[in-house]
């Protein structure tokens, strides 16, 4: 009705006074002098209609502003209604729309992130199992995914895992769940910033070391002091972006995203191109070969498993979208939708770098030898090397092709972090962790945890203290970050197996009577996947070769749990609400 009064009021206004100037204009009225004192007095008249119309105009304009503004506050949006329903406030600024959320969900998993690994993974039991473990691994993660977005699609808050787990093992052993799931989730994730920072300062070494010569021309090797000065500045790199506002991490990751995939789809496609001849098709899918001389492991079921871990330290990361629920519009179906995009788009393009890379290959013994150009640092950007300068006698193509890898680095340390961020302000806003009250300001300006976004930061930059004296930091790292964050998914997927159907609220994103068989697969899954990092990776043991993983791991959850037997069990109750639940039941109702 406001809409029919606006046009209405507007028309008649616009008529009298175009009919006013076109009358006086054109001469309709002839200079009789008592014509004139008539016109004279309707113009008059109409000049106040007018104005009165025009005042009257503006009043309705400014009263449908008002009306579409209290309409747009009735008409809450479905994430976070759903929020206030599970008792929290909204703080954040809710902003971010599907393809953001999946942007910076894309930017967490990342197609180069098994870089790294791909040598050593390779080495285990050759290209065959190295390919079919990728196909393997991503079976069984679509069951995880799929447990994990029906969860979302129920909770879509913030504090994501460890919420649902409360919320999903019910009030007896909700706050031990999400005391587990809570510390699991951060000890992973902040781990994870340190992942991706050694992984980008490994790939800007050796592009430094390309650019400039080669490991026998005489190029620049970074030393660890070097190396660490890159890890620490790409590490602080981040925490400044993500101390703004989400928007730029969002605007980043949506360039993140084009830049993998565009990327990504140069690397794929062009690197075969330029090493051809490359290698059969027999030898990428059928070519098994231990390395026992090297690797000292003869059992080749452990050699199998061990060579899949590149598989498992890739497909996952996919939560960040349940992260981000608080910021983003229609969380309960764009969060599932994210984590579910997500998946296949890593699964494809993750397995198809895989595949270029092995194709691409020379000499398979010329890669691990530590005389070559890149001194067997790095076994794809010797795999890229070797093509370039066998095509063209140049490093320039493997240079640029290394700078794309380390943009996908980048882009995911700068996604990690908004992630970890998250967690822990969520964590501190229920409590959980000592000087809450610190970590749980919201900048007032950008509306971020900027505390939170610092604290995971510097916890980061310590992790990558060791690299000064120890070579196998980097297993360490992503061993915690793996079962930090992977194992925080089993806790609310085993809760959601084994709760009362009765007492679970389906988001638009339902399995139904699915639930148990997916649920069942997706935790015997993530216990196979944990277990694997934990194991040694080369024999014999020695200092220089031990995974620190169980012994870092063990240390920090054994101190996480003595807390919570002395002390956290008898005041921590799991997610706190800070919205009252009788008012927004009131406001449900008016609404």
């Amino acid at each position: 009705m406001s809409f029919i009064i606006y046009f209405a009021l507007n028309d008649i206004r616009v008529f009298i006074c175009r009919f006013v100037y076109y009358c006086l204009a054109t001469g309709l009225i002839k200079s009789n002098s008592s014509k004139i004192k008539t016109w004279n007095r309707c113009k008059a008249w109409s000049v106040l209609v007018a104005v009165a119309l025009s005042i009257l105009h503006q009043q309705t304009v400014v009263a449908m502003k008002v009306f579409n503004a209290e309409s747009g506050a009735l008409e809450m949006d479905s994430g976070e209604k759903r929020l206030n329903e599970l008792g929290y406030k909204q703080e954040l600024r809710r902003e971010m729309t599907l393809f953001k959320t999946l942007a910076i969900t894309f930017s967490s998993m990342a197609v180069f992130t098994g870089t790294p690994l791909y040598g050593s993974c390779l080495r285990y039991a050759g290209p065959a199992s190295l390919i079919w473990g990728w196909v393997v691994v991503t079976f069984f993660t679509w069951f995880v995914g799929i447990a994990m977005a029906e969860i979302c699609s129920s909770f879509p808050t913030t504090g994501s895992l460890y919420f649902w787990a409360a919320h999903l093992a019910g009030p007896r052993w909700g706050p031990f769940a999400s005391w587990c799931c809570a510390w699991l989730e951060a000890i992973g994730l902040i781990s994870g910033i340190g992942a991706q920072a050694f992984s980008g300062s490994q790939a800007l070494q050796f592009i430094i070391l390309l650019a400039t010569g080669n490991n026998k021309g005489g190029g620049y090797f970074a030393s660890k002091g070097v190396f660490l000065g890159m890890y620490v500045g790409l590490t602080i790199i981040w925490a400044v972006l993500n101390t703004f506002a989400l928007q730029v991490v969002a605007f980043l990751s949506i360039i993140s995203i084009w830049w993998q995939i565009l990327g990504g789809l140069v690397v794929i496609i062009m690197l075969p191109l330029v090493a051809r001849p490359t290698q059969s098709a027999s030898y990428v899918f059928t070519h098994f070969e231990t390395a026992p001389e090297s690797t000292g492991i003869s059992s080749k079921p452990y050699a199998v498993i061990l060579s899949v871990l590149l598989s498992n330290y890739c497909l996952y990361g996919y939560d960040t979208a349940a992260h981000l629920t608080e910021e983003t519009k229609g969380a309960d179906r764009t969060g599932p939708i994210a984590i579910l995009s997500s998946i296949g788009i890593i699964s494809f393009f993750g397995w198809a770098y895989n595949l270029a890379l092995t194709f691409s290959i020379q000499d398979p013994n010329y890669l691990y030898d530590p005389n070559n150009e890149t001194g067997g640092g790095l076994v794809p950007a010797q795999i890229i090397y070797d093509a370039f300068h066998r095509r063209y006698q140049s490093a320039t193509g493997a240079v640029v092709f290394m700078c794309i890898i380390w943009g996908s680095f980048f882009f995911c340390g700068l996604s990690v972090t908004a992630s970890a961020a998250r967690v822990v302000y969520a964590l501190s806003r229920d409590k959980g962790i000592p000087f809450s009250p610190i970590w749980r300001k919201i900048h007032p300006k950008y509306k971020v945890p900027r505390n939170a976004v610092w604290l995971c930061a510097v916890i980061g930059m310590l992790l990558g203290l060791p690299i000064l004296k120890l070579d196998v930091i980097f297993t360490a790292i992503i061993s915690i970050s793996t079962i930090g964050w992977v194992g925080g998914y089993a806790v609310p997927i085993f809760a959601r197996l084994v709760m009362a159907e009765k007492n679970f609220k389906p988001g638009p994103f339902y399995l139904g009577r699915a639930r148990r068989p997916v649920c069942l697969v997706a935790f015997l899954w993530i216990c196979y996947t944990c277990s694997a990092f934990l194991l040694p990776t080369v024999y014999p043991i020695t200092w220089d070769t031990f995974n620190y993983a169980p012994v870092a791991l063990g240390l920090v959850l054994s101190l996480v749990m003595l807390w919570w037997v002395l002390d956290a069990r008898k005041w921590f109750k799991g997610p706190v609400r800070n919205i009252d639940f009788q008012n927004f039941k009131s406001l449900k109702t008016f609404m």
